[in-house]
């Protein structure tokens, strides 16, 4: 068993598709934490990190056998999270500057 599932990198896939968002404009940083001593108990645990290259903004989501980070992923995908918020700000206030 893997942190991150095959059947996971093509669900990523998809909510980027989905998104019209380029799979090749994201990176992932998957680091295991889980304990060897309790793996059989608790199963896989570890962090993922979720980067947007052409932005640089970056999330963290938590992996284990009973938390989705997909579902988290799939929500801030949809609330724009890795859109660069500062070009945002900046072009409000070009254009309260030209008002």
């Amino acid at each position: 068993m893997q942190l991150l599932e095959p059947g996971d990198i093509a669900e990523f896939d998809v909510i980027l598709r989905r998104h019209h968002l380029a799979q090749s404009d994201f990176s992932l940083t998957a680091i295991d934490t889980t304990d060897p001593k309790t793996d059989e108990l608790s199963g896989l645990q570890g962090e993922l990190t979720v980067t947007r290259k052409s932005t640089g903004k970056t999330k963290q989501y938590f992996i284990s056998d009973s938390a989705s980070w997909l579902d988290v992923f799939r929500h801030d995908i949809a609330d724009r999270v890795f859109i660069r918020q500062e070009n945002n700000s900046r072009q409000s206030q070009t254009k309260d500057q030209a008002s």
